[in-house]
């Protein structure tokens, strides 16, 4: 289960910060991150974190979104600084592991809103 806060109104050029908790039955994490779905057009991948630690950001956060990960908590951020209104959608955090050996899960939160105003 996923667990994610964190979205509101924000003026453009402001920022924000997203959590998403992951609990219940896990072995292991192997990708975490975020996605976001403004009306009207498909979901896409914002940031995530991928096996071994790398990360992957879509080319419209470089160097306003920051991706950060507390391992023990199983828990991802997303700061998200200079925002603009085309950042405006909802967002979802995306989980994807085992939950026993051999066994795979893949968890979708429940989405949070961001609102950017110009």
């Amino acid at each position: 289960q996923l667990q994610a806060s964190g979205g509101g109104l924000v003026q453009a050029g402001g920022s924000l910060r997203l959590s998403c908790a992951a609990s219940g039955s896990i072995f292991r994490i192997n990708a975490m991150g975020w996605h976001r779905q403004a009306p009207g057009k498909r979901r896409e991948l914002v940031a995530i974190f991928k096996s071994g630690g790398s990360t992957n950001y879509a080319d419209f956060v470089k160097g306003r979104f920051t991706i950060s990960r507390d391992n023990a908590e199983n828990t991802v951020y997303l700061q998200m600084n200079s925002l603009k209104p085309e950042d405006t959608a909802v967002y979802y955090c995306n989980a994807a592991g085992t939950v026993y050996p051999g066994i795979p899960f893949n968890s979708w939160g429940q989405g949070t809103l961001v609102t950017v105003s110009s």
